[in-house]
């Protein structure tokens, strides 16, 4: 059963049995340390035991998600445990069971699986007793206010913060896990839309993930401002994301732009990927007058090129290229 608790961060890959759950008190929770490939059968060991949880954090949930070509956002896989680099499975059990036993049992269980000739990554087990508002929102210390650029302060909607003079706070509740701020390609659009958006500019965001760069334009002083998405998930969660910021200037569509949005923009942000943006690019120029900026980003660096080539042959210039680790964001005019 995959968890929907409205606000859990990771629900896109925690798995609880919440039937069996009571409500309060401590667990022991026995974590394994794997990879993709083998959490079926680690989480298998578990629940051939009187298990009453098990989470699962698995990178290439984010890392692989399917989604229509329109609404790929950077999802944050910093949010991890170990930034993606090992999958881990965890199981709760009552506090009533013997915890070195569990732990026996378990590691036991990898060993065959090893001697078997499956691939177990690291297979590392381990226990600790933990108490259960614990591990339900554990998740939630990976997600901190973040300032990015000048002005635009992130900050996850369980945490309390004052904004300084001058700063300009984005609620939000990352959902699952697509567009929390922390991701290169998303902090690089928040500092274009800082350098670009002016009073009265429309702004339509395409792929909007969790809203949070409709919302930063909006923030910022855009008059009106569209962002669009074809995965119904990602609608809700920016629809949430701009309840929780109080705007009314702005609109959650879902769809691809061509189909829902009509009108024109100032500026047009999409952090996709430079696939995508290149077979964009010339659907997004009639939705731009001359002068119109096209903000792109989730270009890898060895695809920098291609973005820039397709953009210069429908017609725009490019006035500005950030660069931040193996990431770019293209800023290009309309001629």
């Amino acid at each position: 059963m995959v968890a929907s608790d409205g606000g859990i961060g990771c629900n896109h890959f925690l798995i609880i049995d919440k039937e069996r759950i009571h409500m309060n008190g401590q667990w022991y929770e026995v974590k394994v340390i794997t990879n993709s490939e083998s959490i079926e059968p680690i989480s298998g060991i578990f629940y051939g035991l009187d298990v009453k949880g098990v989470s699962i954090e698995d990178p290439n949930d984010i890392i692989q998600r399917e989604q229509g070509p329109l609404t790929w956002d950077f999802a944050d896989i910093n949010i991890l445990e170990y930034k993606g680099k090992y999958a881990v499975v965890r199981g709760y059990f009552n506090i009533t069971e013997n915890g070195d036993e569990l732990l026996t049992y378990v590691k036991n269980k990898i060993a065959e699986l090893r001697e078997s000739g499956m691939d177990v990554g690291l297979g590392e087990a381990s226990c600790q007793v933990v108490k259960e508002e614990d591990w339900a929102n554990n998740w939630k210390k990976y997600y901190v206010p973040t300032k990015i650029g000048e002005s635009i302060v992130v900050k996850p909607i369980w945490e309390n913060y004052s904004a300084k003079e001058g700063e300009l706070v984005v609620e939000l509740d990352p959902g699952m896990a697509f567009g929390t701020g922390t991701h290169e390609t998303t902090r690089m659009c928040v500092k274009a839309l800082e350098r670009t958006v002016k009073h009265e500019n429309v702004v339509f965001d395409i792929g909007t993930g969790s809203g949070i760069l409709a919302i930063t334009a909006a923030k910022l002083g855009a008059k009106h401002v569209i962002g669009v998405d074809l995965d119904p998930v990602a609608v809700d969660s920016a629809l949430e994301n701009v309840k929780f910021n109080k705007l009314n200037n702005i609109e959650i569509l879902k769809g691809d732009l061509m189909e829902v949005v009509q009108g024109k923009a100032d500026i047009i942000v999409a952090n996709i990927i430079a696939e995508v943006i290149v077979i964009l690019t010339d659907q997004v120029k009639k939705f731009l007058d001359a002068g119109g900026l096209f903000i792109t980003s989730g270009i890898i660096r060895d695809r920098e090129k291609m973005v820039v080539d397709k953009l210069e042959k429908e017609g725009f210039e490019v006035v500005n290229i950030e660069r931040d680790g193996e990431w770019v964001c293209i800023t290009s005019k309309l001629k």
